[in-house]
């Protein structure tokens, strides 16, 4: 089991940290403490990250070294069972002006851009938590073999609906925004629409999967 460091933020938060290498299994943990730290009546917000943990508390209700033992304890516990999550397929349409960028990575993988492509849609992604914007989900997953670093000059506008890779990443834009992830493609499914109910289409534990749309080689 990966080993929880507790450290302060301020005075009215800790980050529970558990690692720098990514796991799903860590992130079971991260999900599984999160969801018992909602319950803890001292504490205000619980916002989990990729191997972390912030919890926001009452500083004039808490004492911080009971709540880090709490911390502790949980970690130590055993998640659930099962699958968490839900199945979520979204259709991309690669290359072309939709995946201006796709060229890019396969020269940087020395692969052909339909190879890529086929690498990009073969495995299972699971979301291992959301930032960056609303409804942005960092995907755990990536084909190590297309892995590509971020573009030297990030783009000032990325359409909402661009998927990329950035590093071991990959991921879908919700909303139009500066970015430097590599472009391969585009979906129509929006990621994040406020006026629903809940407003991002993904969430933490969901197993995401990248159709083929459309190609454009």
């Amino acid at each position: 089991m990966t080993t929880l460091k507790i450290l302060p933020l301020g005075d009215s938060a800790l980050v529970c940290e558990a690692g720098t290498t990514p796991t799903l299994a860590t992130q079971r943990r991260v999900w599984h403490v999160a969801a018992l730290a909602r319950d803890w009546p001292d504490v205000r917000e619980v916002v989990p990250g990729m191997n972390n943990l912030t919890l926001l508390f009452d500083p004039l209700a808490t004492d911080i070294d009971g709540l880090a033992e709490r911390l502790r304890d949980a970690w130590q516990t055993q998640p659930a069972a099962g699958e968490v999550g839900r199945d979520i397929e979204i259709p991309v349409h690669y290359g072309g002006q939709h995946g201006p960028d796709l060229s890019d990575v396969a020269r940087h993988a020395r692969l052909q851009p339909k190879t890529v492509v086929q690498r990009h849609t073969a495995p299972e992604y699971i979301v291992y938590f959301l930032g960056f914007q609303p409804g942005f989900a960092y995907l755990g997953g990536l084909d190590e073999s297309i892995a590509t670093p971020r573009r030297a000059e990030p783009r000032l506008s990325v359409p909402a609906g661009a998927v990329g890779i950035g590093g071991n990443q990959t991921g879908v834009y919700p909303l139009t925004s500066p970015g430097g992830w590599q472009i391969i493609g585009h979906t129509e499914r929006a990621l994040f629409d406020p006026a629903a109910s809940p407003p991002a289409l993904l969430a933490p534990g969901d197993r995401v999967r990248f159709t083929i749309a459309s190609l454009d080689l």
